[in-house]
């Protein structure tokens, strides 16, 4: 073996490391990402309790004003316009609640579905490195038997004319 093709071979096994070494990196990258995504979701849920909790607090002193407001008009809580109102609000006060839940689950499923595909580039940066890595073989392997006399057959004929140029003299 030449010292050229231990040249080429060991550039082949750095560089067949190196890709290696990028793939798993990549894929790490995404797979932190994903792991970020997930958090993100569990905040919005955790967001999505505290805001019905400031919602209902609003509420419940809305309610409390309504009341006041009431009781100095004159008018008797329980009855009429006064029942009217309360069942409205509480009516609105329960469609806020689940918007607010709605919102949450559409923004927690969209951050799963971001780390679910942001697995899933993982994986394909891996795959990626991989196949770059058996390039890397094939095409060191084949430099490889380019430059020895297994690779071309002039190079045998020529060894071939050689032998027999200096057996005939």
């Amino acid at each position: 073996m030449s010292w050229q093709m231990a040249v080429v071979g060991a550039i082949g096994a750095v560089q067949y490391r190196q890709q290696g070494a990028i793939g798993r990196y990549n894929q790490a990258v995404a797979n932190r990402n994903a792991e970020v995504a997930e958090q993100e979701a569990e905040l919005i849920e955790k967001q999505s309790e505290f805001d019905i909790a400031r919602f209902d607090k609003n509420f419940r002193k809305l309610e409390g004003e309504t009341k006041v407001a009431f009781a100095k008009s004159g008018v008797v809580a329980g009855s009429g316009t006064a029942y009217k109102i309360a069942t409205a609000n509480a009516r609105e006060a329960a469609l806020q609640r689940e918007i607010i839940t709605y919102n949450s689950k559409v923004a927690q499923s969209r951050k799963i579905e971001e780390a679910n595909f942001a697995r899933i580039q993982g994986n394909i940066a891996r795959q990626q490195a991989r196949l770059a890595q058996i390039g890397t073989i094939a095409s060191t392997g084949t430099s490889l038997l380019g430059m020895s006399n297994f690779g071309s057959p002039q190079s045998s004929t020529y060894t071939q004319a050689n032998y027999s140029f200096a057996r005939s003299r």
